[in-house]
């Protein structure tokens, strides 16, 4: 097989790829690059034309096996990608550009740290990241397409993408993630933790049981259709607040339930026996990952128990090194989540896009990195 040549070709829906095929180049601990994934997305019309995302996957093959894969999409806004770039769009058509549609490789409305990049462990990973990038090159340049992005992806990912190609310019953001340091159970996590913070934390959980409100996890078969329906039904209304229809339907939920249970964990909240919130999380081999939550009542502290405590609490119950609760929230740091260091890489086709870009990621990337190092000094461990 060594002796065959790179060959490149684009995917428009992953329903015509083989899972298998593609599920050999992703690792174990990262559930949203699987085949059910992102066909759930495309399948149930979440991401499609019409909603401003195309897949155009670019695929490398060598001979008949594929060793390489990159999600694409061309985007026709910014909406759902958690790494902000409207001002950039603005400045480039104020100017007289076209900002778009883009090329992003991402996965769609999941902001979550990872390997963007899929190559097979026998490939030579070089020859087939060139190989790739000549895919978002000949989606970009002739077509006219302003850009292509790299949202999120690792520290290894983006280091070998600036290995070869340099003119790749690198974006900062922090996340919170929390890390298991050997705590043994919930009791040896607040054990770490100085006494304000434990005090606090101590409080919201018997704020939650004084309201007469219980919780409950279900892993895998155990969550039926009944309980997911209820479980979207409660996610929307955390759109609905704002204004706005939820990014995801309940046919990819649905759709995820179907075919792939193992990497689903849904914590409900019950009143009297009967759901009234739930949080949907994913697993993966050494991770956990928070991602939706919604609420059918007000209950003081119901948010941090169901996203926060019941995330933990299974970290370390399952033996999970780490706990990934999703975007955004100073307040996950008084809770024991560290600030992590993420980024992305951008390629703009314009020189002059590329030099304005370039200049405000080097004073943004300083203010980032100022604000990494005083949110670590404000960590809660004694």
């Amino acid at each position: 097989m060594s002796g065959y040549p790179l060959r490149r070709s684009t995917l428009s829906a992953m329903q015509d790829i083989d899972a298998c095929q593609w599920n050999a180049l992703v690792g174990r601990d990262q559930p949203f690059l699987r085949h059910a994934f992102l066909d759930a997305l495309e399948a149930s019309g979440s991401v499609c034309q019409s909603t401003g995302w195309e897949p155009c996957h670019a695929c490398i093959w060598q001979g008949e096996r594929l060793v390489g894969a990159l999600p694409m999409y061309r985007k026709h806004h910014s909406n759902g990608e958690y790494v902000f770039d409207w001002g950039w769009a603005e400045a480039f058509e104020r100017a007289g550009g076209t900002y778009y549609p883009k090329l992003l490789s991402a996965i769609p409305f999941t902001p979550v740290p990872g390997p963007r990049t899929l190559i097979a462990p026998q490939a030579n990973a070089e020859a087939v990241r060139a190989a790739l990038a000549k895919a978002w090159q000949a989606h970009s340049l002739p077509v006219a397409l302003s850009s292509w992005h790299l949202l999120f992806a690792d520290e290894g990912d983006v280091s070998a993408w600036q290995a070869q190609f340099p003119e790749l310019i690198a974006r900062e953001g922090v996340q919170f993630q929390w890390q298991d340091n050997g705590f043994g159970d919930f009791d040896g996590f607040l054990a770490s933790l100085t006494s304000k913070r434990r005090k606090m934390i101590k409080r919201e959980r018997r704020l939650v049981a004084e309201q007469d409100i219980s919780l409950e996890r279900l892993e895998g078969v155990e969550i039926t259709p009944e309980a997911m329906a209820h479980f979207y039904r409660c996610y929307a209304i955390t759109y609905h607040e704002r204004g706005r229809a939820p990014y995801l339907n309940q046919a990819f939920f649905e759709q995820l339930l179907r075919t792939m249970p193992d990497a689903l964990m849904l914590v409900q909240a019950r009143i009297d026996g009967q759901p009234v919130a739930a949080a949907l999380y994913f697993r993966g081999e050494q991770t956990l990952y928070g991602r939706y939550w919604g609420s059918e009542v007000i209950a003081d502290c119901l948010h941090f128990e169901a996203c926060y405590y019941q995330g933990i609490e299974y970290c370390l119950e399952q033996g999970l090194a780490r706990f990934d609760p999703g975007t955004q929230g100073e307040h996950k740091l008084v809770r024991g989540f560290a600030p992590q260091r993420v980024r992305s890489l951008h390629y703009m086709v314009h020189p002059g896009l590329a030099a304005g870009v370039a200049r405000f990621c080097e004073e943004e990337g300083a203010h980032v990195a100022a604000y990494r190092e005083a949110a670590l000094e404000a960590l809660p461990f004694k």
